[in-house]
C-alpha cells in the first residue's frame, strides 16, 4: 500500500472479518479495524483517531473490494477536497454508484465534521465522486442487513440527497431499490426501501425523527416489529 493508511469500519456485519482480510490483501498492507462503536457519527469521528496519516482509505464493514483495485495508482486528494468516493456495485438491484463505496478521506475533515443525517455529507470542503468502480457493497448478508440498507438509503433519498443529487437521479434510484429482485435477501431490501420512503414522508413533519436512521437499536426494533426476528448478526 502506498502513501495512505486504511481503516475498515464495522458494526455487526456477518462477513466483516473476511472482508477485512480481503481488503488487506488487495491494499497490500495493514488495514486497521474499528468495530462495534455505537452511533455512526461517533464511529466515523473515531476513525480519525486510529490512523497516523492525514489521508486514508475508509471502507465499510460490508464492502468487498475488487481484487484488481490498485492503490498505487491513487492520487492524493487535492487541496479543498475532503473525500473521494469510488462506486460500488449493488447486489440486489444492479445500481452502481457511491453507496457503500470505498473512500479516501482526510482525518482533519472527520474531526471537523458537521451535522447531517447522511453523516459524511457534513464534511467540510468538496467531495469527489470517482467514475471507477472499486468493488461490491455486500450489505445483503442477512434479512435484517438487507432491509436496513434499503430503509436507510431510501429514507435519505426520499428526504432529499444531502450530496446535491439531481431529483431525477434520486427517483431512478428509489425505483430500483423498491423493486430489488436480484441476489440474496433482495425482497427484504425492497421492503426496507418502501418502508424507508414511507418513514421519510412521516418524518417530514418531525425532522428530528431522521436521527433514528443512525441508531442501530431503533433500526433493529423497527425491522423486528414489521418482519419478525429474522435478523442475523455477526
Amino acid at each position: 500500500m502506498t502513501g495512505f493508511d486504511a481503516v475498515l469500519l464495522s458494526y455487526d456485519e456477518p462477513m466483516a472479518n473476511s472482508l477485512h482480510s480481503r481488503l488487506q490483501r488487495t491494499l497490500g498492507g495493514t488495514v486497521k479495524r474499528l468495530h462495534g462503536v455505537h452511533g455512526m457519527r461517533r464511529a466515523y469521528r473515531l476513525c480519525a483517531e486510529v490512523v497516523d496519516r492525514e489521508q486514508f482509505f475508509l471502507a465499510d464493514g460490508d464492502f468487498a473490494i475488487d481484487a484488481a483495485f490498485d492503490p498505487a495508482t491513487v492520487e492524493p486528494l487535492d487541496d479543498g477536497v475532503s473525500m473521494r468516493v469510488w462506486r460500488a456495485v449493488n447486489p440486489v438491484n444492479g445500481l452502481t454508484y457511491g453507496y457503500g463505496g470505498l473512500k479516501l478521506i482526510r482525518r482533519s475533515a472527520l474531526r471537523e465534521m458537521g451535522e447531517a443525517v447522511d453523516v459524511l455529507a457534513a464534511l467540510p470542503g468538496r467531495i469527489e465522486f470517482a467514475q471507477h468502480t472499486a468493488g461490491i457493497t455486500r450489505f445483503n448478508q442477512s434479512p435484517f442487513h438487507a432491509w436496513k440498507a434499503g430503509f436507510r438509503e431510501c429514507a435519505m433519498l426520499a428526504r432529499g440527497s444531502e450530496y446535491g443529487m439531481a431529483d431525477d437521479d434520486a427517483c431512478q434510484r428509489l425505483q430500483a431499490w423498491t423493486t430489488s429482485r436480484s441476489g440474496e435477501f433482495a425482497a427484504y431490501a425492497a421492503a426496507g426501501a418502501r418502508e424507508g420512503v414511507t418513514f421519510a414522508r412521516e418524518a417530514a413533519r418531525d425532522p428530528q425523527r431522521f436521527d433514528h436512521l443512525n441508531d442501530p437499536a431503533w433500526l433493529r426494533e423497527r425491522f423486528t416489529a414489521a418482519h419478525g426476528d429474522q435478523a442475523v448478526s455477526g
